[in-house]
């Protein structure tokens, strides 16, 4: 086997596919050399302050409400163990090792930025357990997306010193059983270390980088699907003509309209049907480029959000060390751990999935309907005796009902806690989670769609373009054509699952040439 290719996390250059990468342990984590002059200078500040007792929050005072309990010297490692232990509190299912190593990543790449002041080993520790595969067992429910994502980064924390559990073949373990079989010790907190663990936004990034880097593929998929729809029922590109586009510059739908005509090069269906006498396509087909144009263009805004805050300082209070002008004006408390931008940039994108979920429903009623399609109902062989596909338009509008109930704005609700001190909060990580959910079931429409188009082509008397093909070929791998009624349950998840992580975009670009992004 050959070695896996490290990472390298400085604060600054994380990206979303080394993310990935981590997440899926295909790669393993070093801090780069670069980052340690900033982690020693922060570090140096709150050393300083715990030795001339000056009063700074997070340091020697209590937390939120009670920042105002002024914590002796002696109590400031127990002040920090307290907090993990007290916050180490949440509830659902157990977090997925892919995300609970995502967030892990971003936590420690948060800290090499070098404004935190946690202790060089805390880091050390954070990068160990990747390496090591040692994976806390973190219940879901429980950040409310300010004051960073407390609870479920307390339960990462609370594995960091030994205690709490760790997933072991996904079953929850004691941490300090596989320490010791792993000959591995814990880290001892000193003064902000556990404050620095736990107040940032890494779950909700987390969760919000999965369903990015899915989307960053399926939207191009969906792209691809569209045009096997479109040759399904002999759709007309006239719509697609760059002028049209122009005519109307936003760069999505202009980008979308120059895949479809890449897509749908070189089909001899389309070439049949160049002079026909259909006047109009149907909205679905015909309105498409400005309909995912617009998905996509909602995409953009999430990647963009998302390549920030990886490499983004959000935990409170931050430092900034002024070696020439010492003091505690140097650790500033602020809001960088308020996930606004998070919450409302996910909640956008899962309303832009469910119309590009909607509007591929529609077309799967295009293509099953023999009134519109000419082609058999549903598309059984012997419609009346069989029912066809009929079903998976079924599927795909329960589906798309999940999607619905997802497109309610999760940063639509605050609450006030903390003694009313965290009097307004985003609710991010819930926001990320609905994204990751909705990304799961706009998969599961799309996959719908393509088993549908698939079949219609069986009907088709020419060829579809170079890249429909490539897209059908993979299609056959999974679900081959009907040849009379039979469960298509399988299918369709195996189809859905290969449209998220499957790298069947890599391929078919690789056989037909790189689309526009």
């Amino acid at each position: 086997m050959s070695e896996r290719p490290t990472v390298h996390v400085d604060g600054t250059t994380l990206s979303p596919q080394e993310v990935m990468m981590v997440a899926k342990q295909q790669a393993i984590v070093a801090v780069s050399e670069d980052a340690w002059p900033a982690i020693h200078a922060a570090r140096a500040v709150v050393e300083r302050i715990v030795n001339t007792g000056e009063t700074v929050y997070g340091i020697n005072t209590g937390f939120g409400a009670l920042v105002h309990e002024r914590i002796s010297s002696d109590d400031l490692a127990a002040l920090q163990l307290n907090l993990i232990r007290s916050h180490a509190t949440a509830l659902g299912e157990l977090m997925r090792v892919e995300a609970v190593r995502a967030m892990m990543l971003i936590r420690l790449n948060s800290l090499c930025k070098g404004h935190s002041g946690i202790h060089p080993d805390c880091i050390r520790q954070l990068a160990l357990y990747l390496n090591h595969g040692i994976h806390p067992a973190i219940p879901r429910i429980g950040s409310l997306g300010a004051s960073g994502d407390l609870a479920p980064l307390s339960h990462l924390a609370l594995a960091l010193i030994g205690e709490g559990e760790v997933l072991v073949d996904d079953v929850p373990v004691p941490t300090e059983q596989v320490l010791f079989d792993k000959g591995l010790i814990a880290v001892e907190l000193t003064a902000k270390d556990g404050l620095s663990l736990i107040n940032g936004t890494s779950q909700m990034t987390a969760y919000a980088t999965i369903a990015q880097q899915e989307l960053s593929e399926l939207l191009l998929l969906a792209d691809l699907i569209l045009g096997a729809s479109m040759d399904a029922r002999s759709c007309s590109l006239t719509p697609s003509r760059p002028e049209i586009h122009l005519a109307r510059a936003h760069s999505g739908q202009m980008v979308v309209a120059e895949r479809l005509r890449s897509i749908l090069a070189d089909s001899e269906i389309l070439n049949q049907h160049r002079d026909c006498d259909r006047v109009q396509d149907a909205y679905s087909f015909r309105c498409a480029p400005q309909v995912h144009g617009a998905v996509y263009e909602s995409f953009k805004r999430l990647e963009d959000v998302i390549r920030i805050e990886l490499n983004s300082a959000t935990d409170n209070p931050l430092i900034f060390p002024e070696p020439d002008n010492p003091g505690a004006h140097e650790v500033v408390s602020q809001g960088n751990f308020h996930g606004e931008i998070i919450a409302l940039t996910c909640d956008a994108m899962s309303l832009a999935a469910f119309e590009l979920g909607s509007i591929s429903e529609r077309r799967m009623d295009q293509m099953l309907d023999p009134a519109r399609s000419g082609l058999p109902a549903f598309l059984a062989k012997n419609s009346g005796l069989e029912s066809g596909l009929m079903i998976v338009q079924y599927v795909a509008g329960s589906s798309l009902s999940e999607m619905h109930g997802n497109t309610t704005p999760r940063s639509a609700f605050s609450t006030t806690t903390s003694a009313g001190q965290e009097d307004h909060v985003s609710m991010g990580a819930t926001a990320a989670w609905n994204l990751r959910c909705t990304v799961r079931r706009l998969s599961e429409v799309l996959a719908c769609e393509l088993l549908i188009a698939s079949e219609a082509l069986e009907y088709a008397a020419h060829d579809s373009s170079p890249y429909v093909r490539s897209l059908i070929q993979r299609v056959r791998t999974v679900s081959g054509p009907l040849a009379g009624d039979r469960s298509t349950s399988a299918e369709l998840k195996q189809l859905a699952d290969a449209l998220r992580n499957g790298g069947w975009l890599a391929r078919i670009e690789a056989e037909n040439g790189r689309l526009s992004r």
